[in-house]
C-alpha cells in the first residue's frame, strides 16, 4: 500500500507564555537545521518548535468532527488569489465561504515595515525581514522564498516592542556567512504595507484554511501599488484543501493564482524593476526514492517554475518572463508524458492539452522577442552598409505588440486560472494514484531509479538512431534529431538527479545541453524565415530582410563542422545510468 502524500503534520506548541532567549538550546538546534537546508538550496524542514512566538487564534482549533486532524507545520502553506478590488465583497459572500466559514471572522488593520541592508543582502539570499503591527502588538517575521514546493515557505516569528526590528532575534535564522554582513551594516526600511484584512476560518472535510481578504497598498518612497488579494493559508489537514477552495472561488469570479509575496512585490516596487523570471532550480532526488514520490517532486518543480514565471510574463517588461513560462510549460508537458510510461492516466490528456493551449498563445511573443532582441540587432551591426533595418524593426515591433496582446489575453483568461488551480490540486492530492490501473498501482511504490534507467535508455537509443549518418542528414532529419534531443534533455533534468553528482552525470548533461543548443540554431533560422514571410514591412526594408535570410543561410553552412563535432562529443560520453542494475 502506498504511503500518503505527506507525513502527519505536527502541531507547533503555542509560545503564548514564553519567548525563548537567543541562547535557548531548542531554538539553536532548530535554527541550525534550518540553515543547513537553505544554504544547500533546499526547502526548510517542517521542524516542530521552529516558530518562536506564534499564538494560534481560538478559531484555528481543528473541528472535533475530524478525528484524524493534524496541525500545519512550522512555516506557512499558502496560495494567493489576485482579484479586482471591487469584486472582493462578492468573493467574501461566495457559497464556499458562506456555507463553511465558522463565523463572520475578524477584521484587522495591519501595518508592516520591510527591512534590509542598503545592498539588499537578505533579499539576494532568499530571506525577508518584516515587523508588523496589529493593534498594540508588534511581531517580527523572518521568511524564506519557496525552494522546491510552490505552497510552502519557512516562517519564524517573534514578539518585539515596536516597529523597529530586533536583529538579534532574527540571527538564528540567518546563514552564518551573512551574519557578519548584517552586523556591519545597519538595516533600513525599504517599503511599507498598509492592509485591511478580513480573515475567516473555513472548515472542509479535507482541512481547515484561513481565508484572508486583503485590501491595501504597498509604498516605497513616492511609488505605490494597490493590494487586492485573497490569501488561503492552511491551518490543518491536507494542502489540497487550499486548491479545493480556490477552485470554488474561481467559479464565482475572475481570480489569478499567485505565490508572489508582498515582500517580492514591495522590493521590486522600491527598485523600480519588473518581476524577475527565474530559471528552474535543479531537482534533488534521493536515489532510494519511490516512483510515486519522484513524480510528486518532478511535478512540483514544474509547477513552481510555472507560477514563478507568471508575474514577469503578465507584466511584459522583461522578455525573459514569457520565455521562462514557455520553458515551464514544456517541462510540464514532458513530465506528464513521462508519467504515461506507468499506464493510461485519464487526466493527463486534459492537463497536457491545457498546457499546450497556453504555450501556443505565448509562442509568437517569444519568437518576436528573439527576432527583435537577438537576430535583427546582431545582423544589422554586422551589415552597416545595408539599408532598411530600422524600417524592418518598426514593422516587427507592431507584430511583437500584437503577439503580447494575445499572450496577455490568454494569461488573463479564466481558463488559465482554472488550469493552474486544477493542476496544483491534482499534484498536491497525487491524483495520478486514482488514475493508474489497479494492476499498475504497485509500480508507483518501486524504486524510481529502475524506472529511470529504462526510460533514459529508451530515449537515448531513439536519439542515436535518428542521428545515424549524422554528416549526411537533411534539414528535416536534423529537426527530428533536435526533437529527440530536447526530450532526452528534459528527461535527464528530471531523472539524472537520482544518480547524484557523478562526474559522468555532469559530463553527459553538459554535452547533451551543447547538442541541443547547436541544433536549436537551425530551428531559430526556420522561425526567422516564417516571421519574415508574413511581415508587412516598408518597401525599403526588403533589402534588410534579404540580408537576414542570406546571413542565416551562410551561417547554417558554417555551423555544420561545429555541430558534427558536438554530436561526436555527445555520443562519446558515457551514460550515467550504465552501471545501474
Amino acid at each position: 500500500m502506498l504511503k500518503s502524500d505527506a507525513a502527519p503534520l505536527r502541531k507547533t506548541p503555542s509560545a503564548r507564555d514564553a519567548n525563548p532567549a537567543p541562547k535557548d538550546n531548542k531554538r539553536t538546534q532548530v535554527a541550525a537545521g534550518f540553515l543547513r537546508q537553505i544554504e544547500d538550496g533546499a526547502e526548510p524542514a517542517n521542524t516542530e518548535g521552529a516558530v518562536i512566538d506564534q499564538t494560534p487564534s481560538q478559531d484555528a482549533t481543528p473541528p472535533s468532527t475530524r478525528s484524524a486532524a493534524t496541525a500545519k507545520p512550522a512555516g506557512e502553506i499558502e496560495l494567493k488569489l489576485i482579484v479586482d478590488a471591487d469584486r472582493m465583497a462578492h468573493f467574501n459572500a461566495a457559497p464556499v465561504i458562506a456555507a463553511h466559514a465558522r463565523n463572520k471572522g475578524s477584521r484587522k488593520h495591519l501595518k508592516s515595515v520591510y527591512y534590509d541592508t542598503p545592498e539588499r543582502t537578505l533579499r539576494r539570499n532568499g530571506l525577508s525581514l518584516r515587523v508588523r503591527q496589529s493593534g498594540a502588538r508588534f511581531v517580527q517575521t523572518v521568511k524564506t522564498d519557496a525552494a522546491d514546493d510552490p505552497l510552502r515557505r519557512g516562517e519564524w516569528e517573534a514578539s518585539v516592542p515596536s516597529l523597529a526590528p530586533d536583529l538579534a532575534l532574527a540571527m538564528p535564522f540567518v546563514p552564518e556567512k551573512l551574519r557578519g554582513v548584517l552586523e556591519a551594516q545597519a538595516l533600513e526600511a525599504v517599503f511599507t504595507a498598509d492592509t485591511h484584512r478580513h480573515a475567516r476560518i473555513v472548515d472542509l472535510p479535507s482541512g481547515t484554511v484561513e481565508v484572508a481578504f486583503d485590501r491595501g497598498e504597498l509604498a516605497a518612497g513616492d511609488r505605490s501599488m494597490p493590494v487586492s488579494e485573497i490569501e488561503l493559508e492552511l491551518k490543518d489537514g491536507s494542502a489540497s484543501t487550499i486548491y479545493e477552495i480556490a477552485l470554488r472561488l474561481a467559479e464565482h469570479g475572475v481570480v489569478k493564482p499567485s505565490i508572489r509575496s508582498k515582500s517580492a512585490r514591495g522590493f521590486d516596487l522600491a527598485a523600480g524593476v519588473p518581476p524577475a523570471a527565474r530559471r528552474p532550480r535543479k531537482l534533488r532526488l534521493d536515489p532510494s526514492v519511490t516512483l510515486d514520490d519522484a513524480f510528486a517532486t518532478i511535478l512540483r518543480s514544474c509547477f513552481l517554475h510555472l507560477l514563478q514565471s507568471l508575474p514577469a510574463a503578465e507584466d511584459g517588461r522583461n522578455p525573459e518572463g514569457v520565455h521562462q513560462l514557455r520553458v515551464a510549460l514544456r517541462r510540464l508537458r514532458s513530465a506528464l508524458d513521462l508519467m504515461r510510461s506507468v499506464g493510461t492516466l485519464s487526466n493527463l490528456d486534459a492537463l497536457r492539452s491545457e498546457a499546450k493551449w497556453l504555450a501556443q498563445d505565448l509562442s509568437a511573443a517569444r519568437d518576436w522577442d528573439v527576432f527583435q532582441l537577438e537576430t535583427l540587432p546582431t545582423i544589422a551591426k554586422a551589415c552597416p552598409s545595408v539599408a532598411g533595418f530600422d524600417a524592418l524593426g518598426r514593422a516587427a515591433a507592431q507584430r511583437q505588440s500584437g503577439a503580447y496582446r494575445k499572450a496577455h489575453h490568454a494569461l488573463a483568461d479564466r481558463r488559465c486560472a482554472l488550469f493552474l488551480i486544477g493542476l496544483g490540486n491534482w499534484i498536491e492530492a497525487r491524483g495520478w494514484r486514482s488514475d493508474v490501473p489497479a494492476e499498475d498501482l504497485g509500480r508507483l511504490a518501486e524504486p524510481a531509479v529502475n524506472f529511470a534507467q529504462r526510460i533514459l535508455s529508451e530515449q537515448y537509443v531513439k536519439l542515436l538512431k535518428r542521428g545515424r549518418r549524422f554528416k549526411s542528414l537533411s534539414v528535416e532529419q536534423l529537426h527530428r534529431v533536435r526533437l529527440a534531443t530536447k526530450r532526452l534533455r528534459y528527461l535527464s533534468e528530471f531523472l539524472l538527479p537520482l544518480y547524484e553528482d557523478r562526474k559522468s552525470t555532469k559530463r553527459f548533461s553538459r554535452r547533451l545541453a551543447a547538442l541541443q543548443e547547436e541544433l536549436g540554431a537551425f530551428n531559430d533560422m526556420a522561425v526567422t524565415a516564417s516571421l519574415l514571410e508574413g511581415l508587412d514591412a516598408e518597401p525599403d526594408s526588403a533589402v534588410a530582410a534579404a540580408a537576414i535570410a542570406g546571413w542565416q543561410a551562410r551561417a547554417s553552412i558554417g555551423v555544420q563542422p561545429s555541430l558534427q563535432g558536438t554530436w561526436r562529443d555527445f555520443t562519446a560520453a558515457r551514460v550515467p545510468w550504465a552501471s545501474q542494475g
